[in-house]
């Protein structure tokens, strides 16, 4: 009489990956926790803060609701412009810059790499006295140009190694195939390697526009009228010398944390999908 054999699907898991996943999802409790309780806070009603309880008995909506009519919907507004252009500036630069000291041996250009590497040593805080002076004198103080600018100078050394690095790893046989097609630099460019680099360029764009979004030392130097100041510096104003509005803070905090998760959910599909394409072709 024949045995049937057990299914090789139903057999429990080892050892090692219960463990492997149980401290997995440990660590990500460990990292969301503190989300958590900023939601609860911003949902709790005034009554009950100094309740010892995680979950409050009753929740205030309104707290939330109060996010856009206290005007905090237009320095939420300034705080995308700023991450916004600034991400775009970058890459403007960043992008030509990478390619071409990936693609080509030119005098000083290991000078220039390391150039590169030494400005993203500087901190913005260690030269605030120098950059309002600056733009003081340009008339750019209290504007959001000013942010875009410093923002995007002091991400640009970041975008442009790692770009370099993913230039740098595309064959150049593939280019001078497309030239052989009747493609010219840019159409090679455009058509080849921005498309194996995009994986490159994604990572850039969200370190960037993260970076931008959560800046909070320069822009407090640089902007001084409640409407041109972003949302990091507006939240700063419920802290106040004798008391801290908590619902309103973190409600504010959860309202600006839920664009850049957003913005990360979408484009890390992406970025797997860029790392299978490049592999393929």
């Amino acid at each position: 009489m024949a045995h049937s054999r057990p299914v090789a699907g139903g057999a429990m898991p080892s050892v090692k990956k219960v463990v492997i996943a149980g401290s997995a999802y440990v660590i990500a409790f460990i990292f969301l926790f503190p989300y958590l309780v900023m939601l609860l806070t911003a949902l709790r009603p005034q009554s009950s803060l100094r309740e010892a309880e995680y979950f409050p008995s009753s929740f205030e909506w309104s707290n939330l609701l109060n996010f856009w009519t206290g005007g905090l919907a237009d320095n939420l507004l300034v705080t995308l412009k700023v991450a916004a252009g600034s991400t775009l500036l970058v890459l403007l630069v960043a992008l030509p810059a990478a390619y071409y000291s990936a693609r080509h041996n030119f005098r000083g250009r290991t000078a220039f790499l390391i150039l590169v590497l030494i400005t993203q040593m500087f901190q913005p805080t260690a030269m605030l006295v120098g950059i309002y002076r600056e733009f003081y004198q340009f008339g750019l103080v209290d504007s959001t140009w000013s942010l875009i600018l410093v923002n995007g100078g002091f991400n640009l050394a970041f975008a442009v190694w790692i770009l370099n690095a993913y230039f740098a790893s595309i064959p150049r046989e593939l280019e001078e195939a497309a030239f052989m097609d009747g493609n010219g630099r840019f159409g090679a460019l455009f058509r080849i390697t921005l498309p194996l680099a995009m994986p490159g360029v994604i990572t850039a764009l969200i370190f960037t526009f993260i970076a931008a979004w959560n800046e909070f030392v320069v822009a407090l130097t640089l902007t001084t009228s409640p409407e041109n100041q972003p949302l990091t510096v507006a939240l700063n104003s419920f802290i106040g010398q004798y008391s801290v509005d908590w619902q309103n803070l973190f409600a504010g905090s959860v309202i600006a944390t839920l664009p850049v998760i957003i913005l990360f959910a979408l484009i890390e599909r992406k970025v797997v999908g860029g790392l299978t394409a490049g592999s393929i072709k």
